[in-house]
This record gives structure tokens, sequence and C-alpha cells, in this order.
């Protein structure tokens, strides 16, 4: 075997098992079939091993699906030494008439893929990263569960013809005025208080956890980045947090406009014979960060100015940062006008708002410095 000779290893991962084959790097060389072992973390770092003793002067190059398992085997085996790809299952080209599919044929195809060059990884978070994220998608899963409680609630009062006089739901006024209400049947009295008590302990639920959010994130690594681009109008500490923890490091991208493609912002095209059609949005990439983005983007349908709240959240923020933000809104909210005036629909003004306000997200967390990751330790270390 030649020195420097990388071996492929493509992983089929699942629950209790792995799927494992490799190959050389000698294009049209034959994918080899190792077996299946144990998905334990103690089988996957012996069956690095073996490869190690069996091929000693060789560079170990793993691949395997994103999945619901997670990252842990990216972690693991970076930890070990060698390189490891995670690549997206919708990314991964497929032959139109292939129709059988195992686990066996699924590691041998990533392997020869990963080889001939044919597969993009995807963006790994640091596991701080990935915690903060899980505890973000928690506070949105605890709003989205409030409010299908409260459309139950508002149903059954529907049903039996019970409508609130006041202005405001949900506010004090109105939860006592709930606590009033005196259905004709025990039984549809007991659903109304279970209602309520649901409403209640939804509310205290979503308290605990917005309090623990911004508790973690003034500690986070990229706080700095989330502190910054809430200058944006329409960027409070939530939609701030939301798209940093999906997109992570937004340097990362060369230009604007992969960030655009990335989130799935940009047209679709099918273009042939001279002539240029252009569609919908693509949808690809991270929904939440994209759906986060066009939220913020409605409130630039107002004239530009500085309100008390974004004044307040500019207030410590260095002045090239507070200056892209009032450009990024004297721009942003110009180009809504003139794209309604133009007689676009307003999802489509919106959608192309968002598109541009994620270019300045990125304009902006590029003046922010962050603490480095060491590799060894895993632990932020601010600059010298």
């Amino acid at each position: 075997m030649k020195n420097n000779t990388i071996i492929f290893v493509g992983l089929d991962t699942h629950k209790e098992f792995t799927e494992v084959a490799y190959c050389e790097d000698q294009r049209g060389s034959e994918v080899k079939h190792l077996g299946r072992v144990s998905s334990a973390k103690v089988s996957l770092t012996k069956m690095a091993r073996q490869f190690e003793s069996k091929y000693p002067q060789a560079t170990l190059h793993f691949v395997y699906e994103a999945g619901p398992c997670g990252y842990w085997i990216y972690r693991l085996l970076t930890s070990l030494g060698h390189c490891c790809y995670v690549v997206a299952p919708s990314l991964i080209p497929k032959k139109p008439g292939q129709r059988v599919k195992t686990d066996k044929r699924d590691a041998q195809d990533l392997a020869r893929l990963v080889r001939n060059g044919d597969l993009d990884p995807i963006y790994v978070p640091e596991p701080a990263d990935e915690a903060i994220r899980d505890l973000s998608r928690a506070r949105e899963r605890a709003m989205h569960d409030l409010n299908n409680a409260r459309f139950q609630l508002k149903a059954l009062l529907l049903r039996n013809h019970i409508n609130y006089s006041g202005k405001s739901n949900w506010s004090l006024k109105h939860l006592r005025w709930l606590t009033e209400i005196i259905l004709p049947h025990p039984s549809q009295q007991f659903v109304l208080q279970e209602m309520i008590q649901t409403i209640s302990e939804r509310n205290a639920r979503l308290e605990r956890l917005d309090n623990e959010l911004a508790h973690h994130v003034k500690q986070w690594r990229y706080y700095p980045v989330v502190k910054a681009i809430q200058a944006l109008r329409g960027v409070r500490l939530l939609t701030a947090t939301g798209v940093i923890v999906e997109l992570g490091d937004l340097t990362r991208f060369d230009s604007p406009r992969k960030l655009m493609s990335y989130i799935g912002t940009t047209p679709s095209e099918h273009s042939s014979g001279g002539k240029r059609h252009l569609g919908a949005i693509t949808k690809c990439g991270n929904g939440r960060a994209r759906r986060l983005l066009v939220e913020a983007a409605h409130s630039y349908r107002y004239p530009a100015k500085i309100s008390k709240e974004l004044q307040l959240r500019q207030e410590g923020l260095p002045k090239e940062v507070i200056d892209q933000a009032w450009q990024a809104q004297q721009r942003l909210c110009r180009r809504y006008q003139r794209l309604i005036h133009k007689g676009k629909h307003r999802s489509v003004v919106v959608t192309a708002i968002a598109r541009e306000l994620i270019a300045y997200i990125r304009s902006i967390s590029k003046e922010v410095t962050l603490p480095r990751i060491d590799p060894k330790t895993r632990i932020s270390r601010v600059p010298a």
C-alpha cells in the first residue's frame, strides 16, 4: 500500500447497529463490506481501531447520514483523530431506476460517493451550541402547545355560543372571566376547568423556559452576535437566538447569496433553450430559521424610525453595527413599499425582505469577535 492512502468508510447508522463498508481512494476500486457492528460507543471505537491496525499508514475518512441519532458518532470519531463527514439524506445522489434498498447497499453507496467527491458535508454544531438550540426549540414548542390549548378552549366556548365582550384575550381580566363561566352540563364544566388548568400550567412552563433561555444565552459564546444583530428592526432576543442557533457561524458562507440559498429564500429556476423561468422559493435548508426571518420582515412595512425599544437594544453596540442596522432599515422599508406599489403579493414582498435581512445579519456578525474553540478541550477561549 502507498503512503498517505485514504480509506473511505461508509456507515449506515441505526439505533441498535451500524452497517460498515469501505474502499480505497483509487477510483474504480472495489467497495468492500465489513459487516454489522453494534452502535455502542465501545463497538464503534473498536471498529476504528481495527481500521487503524489494518491500514497503519492510511488516513481514515468516515461518512454517515444525518438522522435522529444526532452527532455523537461524528464527535466520537473526530475525538479519535479521524475525519468524519455528516451528509444530508436529501442531498445523496440516487439512481432513478434503483429499486433495491438495503443497509449494506446504503453503506457501500456512502463510501463510493464520498470517494468520488459527490457528497457535501453539512455543518455540525458544537455540543454547547446544540444545547442552546435544544432550549430554544423547547421554548418554541411550549409556545405552540400553549396556543393549541387556547384554541381548544375558544372552540369549546364558540360551540356553546359564549363570547367575550372585552378587548384583549388572555389578559388577567379575560382569565377571571373564564373562571366565572357556567356551562349547562357538569361534564362540560369539568372539561372547561381542565382546559383552564392546562393553559395555566403551560403559561408557567413557557415562563420557565423564557427565564432559562435568557440566562443561558448570556453565557453562550455566540451571545455577542445575538446582541449585535438585535440592532436590526424586528430582530429581538428570541428571533436573534433562534436564527443563530439554527445557522451557527454565518461567516463560514463565502457570500450572502450562498447564505440566502442555504436557507431556501432564493427563487427556484427552470431554464432551457434560451427561456428563463423563475418559480417559488426553494424552501430548502432550515425551515425554522427561514420562518423567523419572515416573521421579522413584517416589521419593515412601516416607515423607517428608531423606536425607544430599538434604541435600548442598540445601547453599548459599536457604531459600525448601529450604522449598518440603520442602513438596513432604510433600504428594506423603501424596498417593501416599492414592491407593494408594484402590485406584488404581500407574502412575496415579505419573503424578499427576509432574503435581504439575512444578508445584513451576516454582515453584522462579521463585525463581532467570537471566542475560538480549542479542538482538544472543546472549551471557548477569547483570542488575545
